[in-house]
């Protein structure tokens, strides 16, 4: 088994980060998982959340609202909606991510009156922010 594993992080504006890397913790829409060399190939859509990376030079943290990953046995390439370091995360932010979540939530139940799926999935994005934002310690603005 390598010890190690390409991992790359992008987003519509830049690439985050390029690396070798041991594992990837990943929060993944059907639950967090964690990717590692060797790991069987899966793709799966992101939830927003904390992506952790653990490498030769520490641990790193990005948050990421939404996207895709695919994981092989060398590596990851995550593609997400939008993503930045977790260090540049600010209130601030975090208040024109909700914005747009609370848009999108508004736009799909009255565009989709009087069907639940796209409702509800408009709606588990918004309360996603929002714990993503809490377990920040940043406060989602009703």
């Amino acid at each position: 088994m390598a010890d190690t594993m390409q991992f790359d992080l992008v987003s519509p504006e830049r690439r985050l980060a390029s690396a070798q890397v041991a594992s990837v913790q990943i929060p993944g829409a059907d639950g967090d998982m964690t990717a590692m060399p060797d790991h069987a190939p899966t793709i799966t859509t992101l939830r927003p959340g904390i992506l952790t990376v653990d490498g030769p030079d520490g641990q790193s943290e990005y948050v990421v609202t939404g996207g895709f990953a695919e994981i092989t046995a060398t590596g990851v390439s995550v593609l997400a909606e939008r993503a930045l370091a977790r260090a540049d995360m600010t209130q601030e932010t975090m208040d024109e991510i909700m914005e747009e979540a609370k848009n999108t939530y508004t736009t799909v139940k009255e565009a989709f009156e009087n069907e639940p799926g796209p409702v509800d999935d408009a709606a588990k994005l918004l309360s996603d922010m929002v714990a993503m934002g809490e377990h920040m310690g940043l406060t989602a603005k009703e």
